[in-house]
């Protein structure tokens, strides 16, 4: 059953060893929740979702962000959901600039493509499929409130043509 279609890129900030940041910017073409587009974000303990409906945000972040090795062992608190225009402009040759409210993304370009496909992400202990063409990208950055969050890219990449999918009810 397909659950997601659409693009997730993402950005990991390392200061020093330690996590301070994770976006993940969404573009739902079909979802189980609607189109629309969405910025996921972990950052200083709290979780914020800037989103262009609340409930394909919220759903973004609690059945798919949170399980993200990207966030494994932090604090997921409920997120602060505001709905806004999210705008994305996505080049799968120079990469990623997302800007909603007063977030900043900016992720690119990439080094390589490849197709990644598996049965086996476990979204909240339910296996599910997940197919995309993943490129690891050179550099990213975050800025909050127009100020850059300090720290490099430890991890940044773009994801597209990305479908999540789970077992039907009926299947072993």
């Amino acid at each position: 059953m397909i659950r997601f279609i659409g693009a997730n890129p993402g950005l990991t900030i390392l200061h020093g060893d330690e996590r301070v940041a994770f976006a993940s910017v969404w573009r739902a073409d079909w979802s189980e929740c609607g189109p629309g587009r969405a910025i996921v974000l972990w950052h200083a303990g709290a979780t914020r979702v800037v989103a262009t409906d609340a409930s394909l945000g919220l759903w973004l972040a609690q059945d798919f962000t949170r399980h993200f090795p990207e966030v494994a062992g932090l604090t997921w608190p409920v997120p602060e959901v505001d709905v806004d225009e999210v705008l994305i402009e996505l080049d799968l040759t120079t990469g990623l600039h997302a800007t909603p409210r007063d977030l900043t993304v900016q992720i690119g370009p990439p080094t390589d493509r490849r197709l990644f496909q598996t049965d086996e992400f476990a979204l909240g202990g339910v296996k599910h499929g997940l197919s995309t063409v993943f490129m690891p990208c050179e550099t990213g950055s975050l800025h909050i409130g127009g100020a850059p969050v300090p720290g490099s890219a430890a991890k940044a990449f773009l994801a597209d043509a990305e479908v999540w999918t789970r077992p039907s009810p009926s299947a072993d």
